[in-house]
């Protein structure tokens, strides 16, 4: 699928909006049926290559109609595209424990921009580092489906344990963020969201829901566990027949918790935990594909 800026730029011109059109962040957002937040990133994106400008408390305007293609958008077309073959080939044992940057400059005939921004990526999420002085090493990352699993047990230990936390709050705003995010994808983002798209939605929900307690052990402890998981969570993505019973499981907890019934919201997030594991044992063949 093309990157949201991309699919902004289409609307653009083959509406021939013209130029100091206003572009509402949330007519886009339905219209392209994502969250505001990434059509929010996008814009500004758009921004910084000068196709639209922005007014303090009024939003997003048309500067000028951009040409197609925009050099910028399809430079990160392709660095979207290399970072998931350098994903699949880590998991798939390709790529060895260390790596230089002509290794995969050559192995993906990549520029040295696109190099730099597929690196800069893969570093910001967390699975390969810079070594002192030369060279890359990838991050110890969750590679088969049992560690996988494991990673759920530590969360089963933790997250249900979260919610019953003294003095527990989930801010009213978070709790609406949730709930959209959810809807989204029950209306389609199930099957035109991006891999990591659906990722960061899973994530954004689970730490939002930990951080309402307050405890940092607990948060630190999921944040870690969801940087790991990363890989095989984008793999794992190529069945989403589970997803619609996730959002549904979602919700159900999200309206425990705005009426205040932790104790039920603790046990409904345990359920939706043990199932996850158990949909994760009916796709171990695709997890663990060499």
């Amino acid at each position: 699928m093309k990157p949201i800026a991309a699919r902004i730029v289409e609307i653009i011109r083959t509406e021939n909006l013209a130029v100091g059109t206003h572009l509402p962040a949330q007519m886009l957002a339905d219209r392209l049926r994502v969250s505001r937040q990434p059509v929010n990133d996008a814009l500004g994106r758009l921004c910084e290559e000068g196709i639209l400008y922005r007014e303090p408390n009024r939003g997003y305007f048309l500067a000028k109609v951009p040409l197609q293609p925009v050099p910028a958008l399809a430079q990160s077309d392709i660095v979207t595209a290399v970072y998931f073959r350098i994903a699949e080939d880590r998991l798939s044992g390709k790529l060895p424990d260390e790596f230089t940057e002509s290794m995969l400059k050559q192995r993906y005939q990549l520029t040295a921009t696109q190099l730099s921004d597929v690196l800069g990526r893969i570093a910001q999420e967390g699975w390969a580092e810079k070594k002192p002085g030369y060279g890359w090493t990838f991050s110890s990352m969750l590679t088969s489906s049992e560690s996988l699993v494991q990673s759920y047990r530590l969360r089963l230990a933790v997250e249900p344990a979260a919610l019953l936390e003294p003095g527990y709050r989930l801010e009213p705003q978070a709790l609406e963020r949730c709930k959209g995010a959810e809807f989204h994808l029950l209306e389609g983002g199930i099957e035109n969201d991006t891999p990591d798209q659906l990722h960061d939605r899973g994530v954004r929900f689970h730490e939002t829901l930990v951080e309402a307690s307050g405890n940092p052990f607990f948060i630190d402890t999921i944040k870690r566990v969801n940087r790991v998981r990363r890989l095989l969570s984008y793999r794992s993505m190529m069945d989403r027949s589970r997803y619609k019973q996730h959002c549904k499981q979602h919700l159900h907890i999200l309206e425990l918790l705005e009426r205040e019934r932790n104790e039920e919201a603790s046990e409904a997030m345990a359920e939706h935990l043990r199932i996850t594991v158990k949909n994760i044992t009916k796709i171990r063949k695709l997890l663990d594909k060499a």
